[in-house]
């Protein structure tokens, strides 16, 4: 989603961990309601091309999502509001280790949220949470 003829876009997000924990069971972290409300957001997502979803964000309320890519249980993606698109890819190790690669992407430096807040003060928080989501919750639920 990254467009890169355009000057004011801004690097993805990318944040990589290896969990201690078989693919198919951080695919179903990842790639249910269940699992993703477990250590980010609660959601009605289904791993299902085109299914329509939303992730309920708390304070800043239901943000309307999309899921566009869906290679189980290797990786899913999904448009996210209406600049971002977040892509999960999992890559087995080894029977007992996966590692995990988060990719959120779509910030510009130009443009602003539906709360009028700029993609480079949002990027900026969002990279830090999703290094502690990715590194610390994502591990913990998984590895329990």
């Amino acid at each position: 989603m990254e467009d890169t003829n355009n000057s004011s876009a801004l690097p993805p997000i990318e944040v990589s961990v290896v969990v201690r924990a078989p693919v198919d069971k951080v695919w179903q972290a990842v790639a249910t309601a269940e699992g993703l409300g477990a250590w980010f957001m609660h959601s009605t997502l289904e791993p299902v091309i085109g299914h329509a979803f939303v992730l309920h964000a708390g304070p800043y309320g239901d943000s309307p999502c999309r899921i566009t890519d869906l290679d189980p249980p290797h990786r899913i993606g999904f448009d996210w509001d209406e600049d971002w698109h977040l892509t999960i890819s999992l890559q087995p190790v080894d029977p007992h280790h996966t590692q995990v690669t988060l990719t959120h992407d779509g910030w510009s430096a130009d443009k602003t949220t539906r709360f009028g807040q700029p993609h480079t003060v949002v990027r900026r928080v969002m990279e830090e949470g999703w290094t502690r989501k990715v590194k610390e919750s994502l591990p913990a639920y998984v590895e329990r």
